[in-house]
């Protein structure tokens, strides 16, 4: 099944449940909405359907393989497993985070393109791009999600709610909370009266990524 040892997966197993009970209680998901999961080897770790989050316990892991077939665990996985299999096949991420964010999955319903209110896009890769409406679960809205995340690390999924992805639980979720941040900036400031939000050019937001590339410590 996977050459990967048992400690890794149960390492990742337990920043799985963590990153999923970090996203309820920011107030990015209510509920069991929304779901996280994790790359290790052949191994794709997934929070389970419908279990609160605070229920879930080491011995409640959840894993399947690259094809979806359950590897792991008793309990179901996620209905949106497609949307995760779809990033893993699909890019070199090792962690993806979903939720229904209020302030993002708000905007998902407004644009097609989350507007350059601040260079925080730059953290995505660029302007963050909305998926078309499809219903949750299907190959559809995994198809729509991937063309949204062509050469970026998030995009909204309209009428829905956020995708993020990264090198590490910690950076999707990082991810996950700035695209949040970042549409609650844009429909804050779009709400004064007789005002319209100053936004970034394509030009400024290149000069921000540059200079990222040699952004925090060093080594």
């Amino acid at each position: 099944m996977t050459d990967i040892h048992g400690d890794a997966i149960e390492q990742a197993w337990g920043g799985v449940v963590a990153t999923a009970r970090r996203t309820a209680a920011d107030g990015l998901v209510v509920g069991t909405s929304g779901n996280v999961s994790a790359r290790v080897g052949d191994i794709v770790l997934v929070t389970p359907s419908g279990v609160p989050y605070d229920r879930l316990g080491p011995d409640d892991a959840v894993g399947v393989d690259l094809e979806g077939r359950q590897v792991l665990g008793d309990l179901a996985p996620t209905s949106e497993l497609p949307l995760h299999l779809a990033v893993y096949r699909c890019t070199g991420a090792a962690a993806v985070v979903h939720t229904h964010a209020v302030h993002a999955t708000a905007v998902s319903t407004l644009v097609t393109e989350v507007p350059l209110i601040h260079y925080a896009a730059a953290m995505l890769g660029g302007p963050v791009r909305t998926a078309p409406y499809a219903r949750y679960g299907t190959k559809e809205l995994a198809d729509g999600m991937l063309a949204a995340l062509r050469d970026r690390t998030g995009c909204l999924l309209r009428n829905h709610g956020t995708v993020t992805h990264g090198s590490t639980l910690d950076e999707a979720y990082d991810r996950t909370a700035q695209l949040e941040w970042m549409c609650r900036l844009w429909l804050t400031a779009s709400s004064v009266p007789g005002h319209r939000p100053a936004l970034l050019t394509p030009a400024q937001l290149r000069d921000v990524q540059d200079a990222l590339k040699g952004y925090g410590q060093p080594g």
